[in-house]
C-alpha cells in the first residue's frame, strides 16, 4: 500500500466504521426482517446498500472533523494526518464530499426514507464538525442524533420498523453524548465533571435499555450479557480516567466508549433476533480492535 492512500484510510477511522457498520446491523435487527425475511436477494442487497451507505456517512464525517480542526489540531493534535501534511486540506475536501454523497446515494437506493435519513445524518454531522462541538450541552446532543439517525438508517430497511419504534434511538443519542463529555478536554486533562455526568448517563443508557426493550419484546436472558459486558467496560475504563485523570486515560475511555458501540448493538440484535445474530456482531469488535492499532480512533 503506498502511503496517500494509507493516510486518506486514516483520515476517515477505518476502526469506528465498523462500530457504524454494526448501528445499521443492530437496526436491520430491531426492524423484525432478520427473522421474517431470512436469506432474501433483496434484502441482501438492501442490507449491502445500507452498510456502504453508513461507510460513506460515517467516513466523510470524520474527514470535515478533521478538516474544521485543522487550525487547532495543529496545536492540540499535531499528530493528525492533516497537521502533518500527509494529506492536503484539498484533498481531504474531496474525500469527505465523495464520501458523503456515496453515503446518501447509496441510502436513495434503499428507499427514499433511507435517502432523506442519509441526508439528515449528513447535516447533523456536518453540523457538528463546524459549530455545535464548541458548545457544552448542544455538541453531545448533536453527535448523539448522528449515531441515533444512523440506528434508524439500519431500521429504514423497513419503513414501518422507524416510525413503529424511532424512540429506540433514544439510546445511542444518550451513550454518544457520554462519549463526547467523555472526551472534552482529553488533549488537556482535568475532566472529572463531565467524566461524572458521563457516567451517570451509561446507567441512564441500562435503565432506559430495559424500559424500551420490555416495550418491544426484547429478550432478555440474551442480551443481558451483552449489556453487561458493555456497561462493565464503559465503567471501568471511565472510572480509571477519573481517578487518573491525564491526557492517555481520558483518551483510552474514549476509545473503549467507541469501539463498545459494538457490544450495545449486539444487545439490540440478541434481545430483538437472538443470540446466532448477536455473535455475528459481536464479532467485529476484534476487527475494530484490530484497526484500532493500526489507524487512529479519536
Amino acid at each position: 500500500m503506498s502511503s496517500k492512500p494509507f493516510y486518506l484510510l486514516t483520515l476517515m477511522r477505518p476502526a469506528n466504521i465498523i462500530t457504524a457498520i454494526a448501528d445499521i446491523l443492530a437496526g436491520i435487527a430491531i426492524s423484525g426482517v432478520l427473522v421474517f425475511t431470512g436469506n432474501n436477494g433483496y434484502f441482501l442487497l438492501d442490507l449491502l446498500l445500507l452498510v456502504f451507505s453508513t461507510i460513506g456517512l460515517y467516513g466523510g464525517g470524520i474527514v470535515f472533523n478533521d478538516i474544521f480542526d485543522l487550525e487547532s489540531d495543529i496545536i492540540n493534535r499535531p499528530e493528525r494526518v492533516l497537521p502533518r501534511g500527509l494529506v492536503r486540506k484539498k484533498e481531504a475536501i474531496l474525500l469527505g464530499c465523495f464520501l458523503l454523497l456515496m453515503g446518501i446515494g447509496f441510502a436513495f437506493a434503499v428507499s427514499t426514507l433511507s435517502g432523506v435519513l442519509a441526508i439528515i445524518i449528513s447535516i447533523l454531522a456536518l453540523s457538528y464538525d463546524k459549530i455545535s462541538k464548541h458548545y457544552p450541552v448542544i455538541g453531545p446532543l448533536n453527535m448523539g442524533l448522528c449515531r441515533g439517525g444512523n440506528l434508524l438508517l439500519g431500521m429504514s430497511i423497513s419503513n414501518d420498523a422507524v416510525f413503529n419504534y424511532w424512540y429506540i434511538g433514544i439510546i445511542p443519542i444518550l451513550f454518544i453524548a457520554a462519549i463526547t463529555l467523555t472526551a472534552k478536554k482529553e488533549a488537556a486533562g482535568n475532566n472529572k465533571s463531565t467524566l461524572l455526568i458521563a457516567m451517570f448517563l451509561d446507567a441512564a443508557v441500562v435503565a432506559l435499555f430495559v424500559w424500551i426493550g420490555h416495550l418491544l419484546g426484547f429478550r432478555f436472558w440474551i442480551l443481558m450479557p451483552f449489556l453487561l459486558f458493555w456497561y462493565g467496560i464503559n465503567f471501568f475504563a471511565k472510572y480509571k480516567a477519573f481517578i487518573h485523570n491525564q491526557p492517555d486515560t481520558i483518551q483510552k475511555a474514549v476509545k473503549t466508549g467507541i469501539l463498545s458501540l459494538i457490544p450495545l448493538n449486539a444487545s439490540y440484535v440478541a434481545g430483538s433476533a437472538g443470540l446466532f445474530y448477536a455473535l455475528l456482531v459481536l464479532a467485529l469488535l476484534p476487527v475494530s480492535i484490530l484497526l484500532s492499532k493500526k489507524f487512529a480512533v479519536t
